[in-house]
């Protein structure tokens, strides 16, 4: 996870990572292969009116290193096998604009670009 966001430090990383457990009902998965961890998913459950019940995929990422050795191929199986084991109508996630990489992967495995996610940020510095 930290390839995927480097800023932060590992004790505010574990901390934060708790606060949405508790908070949110996120899950962490990952992929392990002669001892190490090769890919990491954080994934919650969530229902809205547009999607029903659904499973949102925070994070996904397989170290750079193990790119392109089928780690997060299955990981990502195993996200949607997940789901549809738990009811749910879809498998969402949000990909940065810069990620064409992973952008390559999601359509690779099917998934539409279905919207555009907006954000306005609020931080005391705005």
């Amino acid at each position: 996870m930290r390839e995927l966001r480097p800023r932060y430090a590992l004790e505010d990383f574990v901390e934060q990572v708790q606060r949405q457990i508790v908070n949110d009902g996120f899950l962490l998965a990952y992929l392990e292969a002669d001892g190490e961890v090769r890919a990491a998913a954080g994934y919650r459950f969530g229902e809205n009116l547009h999607h029903g019940r659904y499973l949102y995929v925070d994070d996904l990422i397989t170290r750079e290193a193990d790119r392109s050795r089928g780690f997060g191929e299955k990981l990502f199986a195993w996200l949607v096998a997940e789901a549809r084991r738990r009811d749910c109508a879809a498998l969402t996630l949000d990909s940065g604009v810069q990620r064409f990489a992973a952008h390559r992967f999601y359509l690779a495995r099917r998934m539409a670009i279905a919207s555009h996610h907006f954000v306005l940020e609020l931080t005391s510095a705005s």
